[in-house]
């Protein structure tokens, strides 16, 4: 089952962005999105609060996700971070079956 991670990060004065943009430019978000296992890796800001960017990041399975956290990488994203002085907020999602009901809402 897929697992989708909402993850928010919050600095001061643009460096949530700029912390994105570090991360596309040295090549590590291009190199998770190639990671065997991982369906999804984009960046949005918001538009309430400039100063956050909102990371969703999904997965195959918990084992994909595992091989992720475990590889280099992490090291050099968890020094970004700390780079940026940022603060995190995590949501963790299991997609269920799209449920038609909704459909109606939906515009295709």
């Amino acid at each position: 089952m897929a697992i989708v991670m909402n993850l928010y990060y919050t600095g001061e004065n643009g460096s949530a962005m700029a912390f994105v943009n570090e991360m596309e430019e040295s090549g590590i978000a291009p190199a998770i999105r190639a990671e065997a296992g991982n369906l999804r890796y984009d960046y949005f800001q918001s538009l309430s609060d400039a100063e956050t960017v909102l990371l969703i990041d999904m997965w195959e399975d918990q084992a994909s996700l595992d091989v992720h956290h475990a590889t280099p990488m992490m090291g050099q994203i968890m020094a970004l971070r700390e780079k940026y002085d940022l603060r995190m907020r995590a949501e963790r999602y299991e997609p269920q079956q799209a449920n038609t009901a909704d459909d109606k809402f939906i515009r295709k």
